[in-house]
Parts: C-alpha cells; sequence; structure tokens
C-alpha cells in the first residue's frame, strides 16, 4: 500500500506540474512526431539490431542485414539523415575474412563521443559464442570510415546497446557474453576506443542468465544497468563508482520476453525504456518512464499488432527529442521521434501495463 500511495503521488505531482492531462498509455497523440521507414528497398531481405546516433551533421542509423541472421553474407549497413530524408542504404563493414571465407556481421553500435570521431562498433563470427568485437570510425559524421581494427582479446564491445561517456571523459561500455552462460561486464577506455579493461562478470548466469545492459546515469553520481533476462523479467544492478564494481543483479517488476530493450537518461534527469512489455514474443513494443529506476509510468505503445518490432535503440538529440529506431519484422528499419515534454504518463502497478 505504502508504494502505490508513493507512485500515485509522484503521478499526480508530476502531471500537476506539467499541466497535463491524463491519457491512455497506449494512445499516441501530440507526443508522437514523426514515424517513418528507414529505407522502403534495400539489397537485402532482412535486417536486425539497428543503432542510431547524433553527430554534428544529423543522425546516422546502422543495422546488419543479408538473407537471414547469422548468414555469412550478414554485413552492416548505415544510413544517414540528409536534408530531412534518409540516404540509400550502403554497406559499410562485412565478415570478409579470405577469398574464400565470409563470416556474418552482427550487433553494430553507433557512438559520438563529446569530441573525436563517430564510433562504429560491431561484431563478427559465427556465432555469439564466437564473435569478435570490430571498431570502426568516422571523422566525417559517417560519410567515410577507417579500416576495421579487431578489439583486444576479451574485448567486444558495446554488445547491443551504446556506451556513456563519464565525467572525467572516459567510455564505459556496457557488455556481456552469451558462451556457456549469459553474462554481464563492462568495458571501459579513457583514450577513444584505443585502450581497453575490463570488469569481471557481474553475475554468475545461473540465478539470473542476462546480456545486452543499457547503462543510466543519476545526477547524485551513481550509475545504473538494465536489460534482458531468460527469467522473464528486466534485471538491475548499480554502481556508486562509475562502474568500477556493481551491486548484486536483481530483476525489476518489469516483464522481459528474453528480449533487447535500451534505454536512456534523458535531460531532465528522468529515466526513459523501451521494451516489449510482454511475456512472451517481441510485440507489443513499449515506452515507460521513471525518476528512480524503479517505479515506472507507461508512456506509450509504438507498435500493437502481431509481428516482431525488437532490439530497439533510444537516444535524446541535442534539441531535446527523443529518437528510436527499431526491428520492423525483420524487414525493414523503422524510425520514430517524440517529445518526451509531452508524454501522458500512468502507473505500472505490479508490472501490468495499465489498461
Amino acid at each position: 500500500m505504502r508504494q502505490f500511495l508513493l507512485i500515485t503521488f509522484a503521478f499526480f505531482c508530476r502531471a500537476f506540474c506539467r499541466l497535463a492531462p491524463l491519457a491512455h498509455a497506449e494512445t499516441a497523440g501530440d507526443e508522437l512526431l514523426k514515424r517513418e521507414f528507414v529505407y522502403e528497398t534495400a539489397p537485402f531481405p532482412s535486417c536486425h539490431a539497428s543503432t542510431i546516433a547524433e553527430t554534428k551533421e544529423g543522425l546516422v542509423a546502422a543495422w546488419f542485414g543479408g538473407t537471414k541472421e547469422s548468414d555469412p553474407d550478414v554485413g552492416i549497413w548505415l544510413s544517414r539523415h540528409v536534408a530531412g530524408a534518409w540516404t540509400s542504404p550502403v554497406e559499410v563493414a562485412n565478415g570478409v575474412q579470405s577469398p574464400t571465407k565470409r563470416e556474418p556481421c552482427w550487433n553494430p553500435v553507433l557512438f559520438q563521443p563529446q569530441t573525436g570521431p563517430l564510433m562504429l562498433f560491431y561484431k563478427v563470427g559465427p556465432n555469439p559464442d564466437k564473435w569478435w568485437g570490430m571498431l570502426m570510425v568516422s571523422d566525417d559524421s559517417g560519410k567515410s570510415w577507417s579500416e576495421p581494427r579487431r578489439l583486444p582479446d576479451g574485448i567486444v564491445g558495446p554488445i547491443k546497446n551504446k556506451p556513456v561517456q563519464l565525467a572525467n571523459g572516459d567510455i564505459l561500455s556496457p557488455s556481456s557474453s552469451e558462451y556457456a552462460k549469459w553474462r554481464v561486464h563492462f568495458e571501459r577506455s579513457a583514450d577513444l576506443g584505443k585502450t581497453w579493461t575490463a570488469t569481471a562478470a557481474v553475475n554468475d548466469g545461473i540465478a539470473i542468465a542476462a546480456i545486452q545492459p543499457s547503462i543510466l546515469t543519476y545526477r547524485d553520481g551513481h550509475l545504473q544497468a538494465i536489460g534482458r533476462t531468460r527469467q522473464g523479467q528486466i534485471f538491475d544492478l548499480t554502481s556508486s563508482n562509475q562502474g568500477a564494481t556493481w551491486s548484486e543483479m536483481k530483476l525489476i517488476s518489469l516483464p522481459n520476453p528474453n528480449s533487447g530493450t535500451d534505454a536512456v537518461t534523458l535531460a531532465d534527469g528522468r529515466q526513459l525504456l523501451i521494451y516489449n512489455h510482454i511475456s512472451r514474443g517481441r510485440s507489443p513494443l513499449n515506452v515507460a518512464v521513471s525518476d528512480d529506476g524503479y517505479n515506472w509510468f507507461a508512456a506509450l505503445v509504438l507498435e500493437s499488432e502481431p509481428g516482431e518490432f525488437s532490439y530497439p535503440a533510444v537516444i535524446q538529440t541535442a534539441d531535446g527529442l527523443v529518437h528510436f529506431a527499431y526491428t520492423w519484422n525483420r524487414k525493414r528499419i523503422r524510425h520514430v521521434v517524440i517529445d518526451p515534454e509531452r508524454l501522458n504518463l500512468t502507473p505500472i502497478l505490479d508490472g501490468k501495463w495499465p489498461e
């Protein structure tokens, strides 16, 4: 009862302060500014695992595309947002190892540091058990790219979701491994990706099998990581020393159907999460907001029809708008833009999306 009263009080305080009327979360209103596909046609039939970043010249999106996930012809494809439209997809990386051997590419992650080139991380290998991390950089906002560089042994880069840049300039990368057990770890670079260190796994992979964290930041300096599990709920852990060590991994009340999530800390200090609020399947695709990372408010449903709407990525751009990119039925990448100031929020109680 006490938790219910606290959540209810917080909700009405926010609603009053913003003078925003209460509305059903699944009814998209003025907050939804744009919904589009990054491309309509492409030279590959299947796509997945999109990523998005803002550069000084605009948005850049990337994903892996090919015949189907894990096929050798799967490469990393990229599009830039220029003059109000997305450019035609171009393949910027592949897994060619020799004239007779090509491995599939996986899970690109774009990241724009405060200074320095745009970074593109991705994985190459026959499967997640055996893949390795790669890194390319661009000095011209994604128009051209450096030669790919293999990351050091034991470093795979951000596994699905974007890094964060800490106050001291360090890049803290959320990562995980899928061989033997699903376990989360974190990687750090103090020199824009030239050298790296990594933590040990922060979970045993037995009590909670977890991968693909997102890192959230708080004004008191602590960090929170949340993400995907095999236990039917989203995991959570925190760090009070900028990611050097982490608390015991636990589960929060929000469901997870063993599917990728992403989250971002908004400029106003709130946390925004995009995920599939369901115990099985990859539809619907939901957006929730929280002040503390534990008490969540339903914001809107981006997709609700049958299908696969998954592996989302989210950023907030300098103008304050929030951009999502996600897999649309493995056929295209969808881009959605919302104004987070216009969201109407309803408390999520006991992990149940409000009717």
